[in-house]
């Protein structure tokens, strides 16, 4: 479970916000309201906030770097929206990368899914010559080849066609209930045909 209390100038002016293991939440807003701002405090990346959050009954304040190393390898994963990945490796190695740290999916599941997202002839292609759209896709898979209870995904389908966003929401959603994860997905607009628990405008 994910609770987060701000007041004065926080993200959300004196709310107290759940985000509960299981879930899925959809928030929606104009750029610049802080959607990034809130999954990157959230992930612990960003300190700069007012109030308290906290992750699993813990103050995120007070926990150290091997606190949020196991964390970030056991219970969070975050597909950012400038993606971070390595240009000059191939779609594949990015996803790879991730996955030989976690040993979490077998080639055979990561074939398997690049299919679903139809990005699998593109795998063995550099990442710095994919469109955004198709390197969007890298990012999200390389984020479903760990651990988690809850995925942060900060605007994930802004550059991918909606039949492929639909599909892309549909196996995200199938991952993070196949491990009973919660999901929090901000977006600019355009998730109308994507369910939730729970949908919330900044």
């Amino acid at each position: 479970m994910l609770e987060q209390k701000t007041s004065g100038s926080g993200i959300w002016e004196a709310e107290t916000v759940l985000f509960e293991q299981g879930s899925i939440y959809i928030i929606e807003a104009p750029s610049g309201k802080g959607k990034t701002s809130l999954l990157s405090v959230i992930y612990g990346i960003r300190k700069d906030y007012v109030g308290t959050v906290y992750l699993d009954h813990d103050d995120i304040s007070g926990l150290n770097f091997r606190q949020w190393s196991r964390i970030r390898k056991e219970k969070l994963s975050y597909i950012f929206q400038g993606l971070e990945l390595f240009e000059d490796l191939s779609a594949l190695e990015n996803i790879e990368l991730k996955n030989s740290i976690t040993h979490y999916k077998t080639s055979e599941e990561i074939e398997e899914m690049a299919v679903r997202l139809d990005i699998k002839a593109f795998l063995y292609r550099k990442a710095g010559i994919l469109s955004f759209g198709q390197q969007q896709r890298v990012a999200i898979l390389r984020a479903l080849c760990q651990p988690f209870e809850m995925l942060l995904a900060d605007e994930c389908f802004s550059h991918i066609d909606q039949e492929n966003s639909l599909n892309a929401y549909k196996l995200i959603r199938e991952e993070c209930n196949s491990r009973g994860a919660g999901l929090i997905l901000t977006s600019l607009n355009g998730t109308d045909q994507m369910k939730a628990d729970r949908r919330m405008k900044l």
